[in-house]
């Protein structure tokens, strides 16, 4: 049986982006703001909105052009030019963590097991369309298919991602909660 593409599970790309909300949050509102959190969450996964693109025509788009820092760049300046539309307090700074979370998916797509070709990430589209991987994987793959291997191997992926990524995220959230005092 065949598994399509390997990648993280939406579980280490919802802490990566957990983290970046907690690093980049500028006092204890908008620590708290679950908006801000579920937006950068939402950017931490959003590339991997191009598996959708496979149903449009058929081809695999995924780690692609939407895993590169280009592609990061473009969705904080896409972003940006929205929350100033909005007049959102602090755009840029808000556009900048949702790009910081999109870079946060292509971080973690670099580190992990890819056995699927073409082998790793377009990384700097647009001034290559080279893949890039890395040599030492930390994370597991992750498959797409509904046998009970996969699963297996999936529950297991998911929880080396919250092993190795929870405690990053821990320690931040407990940084910045006891920075902003009582």
């Amino acid at each position: 049986r065949k598994v399509l593409e390997q990648m993280p599970s939406p579980v280490g790309h919802t802490i990566a982006g957990l983290t970046v909300h907690a690093l980049t949050a500028r006092g204890e509102a908008e620590l708290l703001s679950a908006r801000r959190l579920g937006l950068l969450v939402f950017a931490a996964l959003a590339p991997d909105l191009d598996l959708l693109l496979r149903l449009v025509d058929g081809r695999n788009h995924h780690q692609h052009e939407s895993h590169s820092i280009g592609m990061a760049l473009l969705a904080g300046l896409v972003a940006a030019a929205w929350f100033r539309w909005r007049r959102l307090p602090r755009a840029g700074a808000l556009a900048l963590s949702v790009a910081l979370a999109w870079l946060s998916h292509v971080g973690l797509d670099y580190l992990n097991r890819d056995t699927n070709p073409p082998i790793g990430l377009m990384a700097l589209w647009p001034l290559t369309d080279d893949f890039y991987k890395c040599a030492w994987p930390i994370f597991l793959d992750v498959g797409r298919t509904l046998s009970w291997q996969t699963l297996r191997n999936n529950a297991l992926a998911a929880a080396w991602e919250a092993l190795v990524l929870l405690p990053v995220f821990s320690v931040v959230w407990r940084r910045r909660l006891r920075g902003l005092g009582p």
